[in-house]
């Protein structure tokens, strides 16, 4: 589905140089929800805009469906963590919601999609109102309906619920995967928060601090049904949040998993 091969990547030049990528490689499975992990600076952000077609990284490939990634595929969909800039105030909800659809699709069809996809979300009944008089939880939750009325086949998410509190914060994460399982889409999440990716994920990514090289890739194994409180109680997710923790403080590339997860070879 996605493969990331040897991305490489470094901003400016000389020595104001900042080396965001060095030979990372990864792949996620179609149906696949993985989530990248790492330091805060470490070129999390990077990868998914070189992902989406936003970037254009210095060496390197990316490969959608098996072709490169030249501009911004047709069927991907980003949210990005500032729902607040993500949404156009303007607009109403709904039409918030068929914006990208407005090239894909005739007016009837767009109007049934966005009310198909708020409801999903569990917002049938705010298309007619403007993003500003949604709370933050709801207006994220705007945005997610926005991704998913284009059916995309990959689903770029840049820390989207940092910004919310932390009860709303589980109730988003729920919603992912409950989403995310009725569709089928495959999801590559970013968050430097250890607990959300153990607690959302099938697999975790473990970056090195920034130049970002892939310090591990863990499988969650955790059942598929979830909850927020007996999950993260459970011996399992205690261990696998602890080796994520382990791994990120060794700084080390060359780091093993004791758990069992792949590290690449330097």
């Amino acid at each position: 589905m996605l493969d990331v091969r040897h991305l490489r990547h470094t901003f400016g030049a000389g020595p104001d140089a900042h080396a965001a990528l060095d030979d990372l490689s990864f792949s996620v499975a179609a149906g696949e929800l993985a989530c990248v992990v790492g330091p805060s600076g470490c070129g999390k952000s990077t990868v998914l805009r070189a992902i989406a077609g936003l970037l254009a990284p210095g060496s390197g490939d990316v490969l959608l469906h098996g072709s490169p990634v030249r501009g911004v595929p047709a069927d991907l969909a980003f949210v990005f963590q500032d729902y607040s800039r993500s949404l156009f105030p303007w607009l109403t909800v709904a039409r918030n919601v068929e914006f990208p659809l407005r090239w894909r699709c005739a007016r009837a069809e767009r109007r049934d999609r966005a009310q198909r996809e708020l409801e999903r979300v569990g917002l049938p009944d705010v298309g007619a109102r403007y993003p500003w008089q949604l709370s933050g939880g709801m207006q994220q939750r705007v945005a997610i309906a926005r991704a998913l009325a284009t059916e995309p086949a990959l689903l770029l998410m840049d820390e989207p619920f940092a910004s919310v509190d932390a009860q709303t914060r589980f109730e988003l994460e729920d919603l992912l995967r409950r989403v995310q399982r009725e569709r089928g889409t495959t999801v590559l999440l970013v968050t430097h928060d250890i607990d959300e990716s153990v607690y959302l994920a099938d697999r975790v990514l473990v970056l090195t601090p920034a130049p970002a090289r892939l310090l591990a890739d863990l499988p969650v194994g955790l059942p598929e049904q979830r909850d927020q409180i007996a999950t993260r109680e459970s011996p399992a997710f205690v261990a696998l949040r602890a080796e994520v923790a382990r791994l990120l403080r060794t700084r080390s590339p060359g780091a093993r998993s004791p758990s069992g997860g792949r590290s690449p070879t330097a």
